[in-house]
């Protein structure tokens, strides 16, 4: 992701930085395993987000950021458990060893759960957001991070994902395949991206309106995901390339074919762009974030 992103990534580095130096008192080997996978890179798209939120409606980058710290920290953790054996099993991820490949599986669930709680314990603190932003509109943000993760969102779309594995395909697998990627994936991206309106203050017609930008990249996010699975080699994507095939997942190209699935994700941005017009030239960098997640499938 080029500049403007560039610079708020690397504030979301300083954020995350000074979040773990605060911490030294963690267990060290737990300490070493956490850091090791939010440090590992990554695009830091659900950050980019929140901070893109708040600044499409007037609100301030530097009081964005521990949300938007908090947000790759949970990410960070979807993703070690992930690759737990007892999930899909790999032993790649952004082109480095896995956390339970470096530090034992025990170990890394662990830090998992830490990198989960952390978040929370960030989420709550009251230099979290500004003091401009009331107590109420707290509590909410929480609530919807607390939902965007838990088993509504990411945790249930992942028992989903696993439960379609090795299944024999039916007529209900599209269904299926949205009820995951919207959960799974969709609901982190559109809670962030809310998150970081509520932020900056946010009305109930531009929350709307995030949600819907939220929706449809996060839709268009994941299809662009299963295409780069099948269409990009290991090297380039830092993880192990046609692991979805292998598992014999549902996925947009094996449903819809790559020409579809293109076109979908297409769609997808259309719908996101659409809902940004209310924003004039303050969302700008979000509909940037958007024409990205879309040149990605190509």
């Amino acid at each position: 992701m080029n500049s403007p992103f560039n610079d708020i990534k690397e504030e979301v580095e300083k954020e995350l930085r000074l979040i773990f130096d605060q911490r030294k008192s963690i267990p060290e080997k737990l300490h070493e395993s956490m850091a090791y996978s939010v440090f590992a890179g990554g695009k830091r798209l659900r950050p980019i987000l929140v901070v893109a939120g708040a600044e499409a409606v007037g609100g301030q980058r530097a009081s964005a950021m521990p949300v938007a710290a908090a947000f790759e920290l949970i990410h960070t953790y979807t993703l070690i458990h992930d690759d737990l054996p007892a999930m899909d099993d790999d032993d790649l991820r952004r082109g480095m060893p896995t956390n339970h490949k470096k530090f034992g599986e025990a170990t890394a669930i662990l830090a998992g759960d830490g990198l989960l709680t952390l978040a929370f314990e960030v989420l709550s603190e009251p230099h979290a957001t500004p003091s401009s932003v009331n107590a109420e509109i707290r509590l909410k943000i929480i609530n919807n991070v607390a939902k965007a993760v838990g088993a509504l969102g990411t945790v249930g779309g992942q028992e989903v994902d696993m439960a379609s594995e090795d299944q024999k395909r039916s007529d209900n697998d599209l269904e299926i395949l949205e009820y995951i990627h919207t959960r799974k994936t969709g609901a982190m991206i559109t809670a962030a991206v809310v998150s970081g309106g509520m932020i900056g203050g946010a009305n109930s017609e531009q929350i709307s309106a995030l949600e819907r930008y939220g929706n449809g990249i996060g839709h268009a996010f994941q299809i662009v995901d299963d295409i780069l699975d099948v269409t990009q080699t290991t090297h380039n994507l830092g993880k192990p390339a046609g692991s979805d095939t292998e598992n014999i997942k549902l996925t947009y190209p094996a449903i819809i074919g790559l020409d579809e699935s293109r076109k979908l994700a297409k769609t997808q941005i259309e719908v996101a762009l659409s809902a940004l017009e209310i924003f004039g030239d303050a969302g700008k960098p979000l509909a940037g974030l958007a024409r990205y997640i879309e040149e990605r499938s190509h």
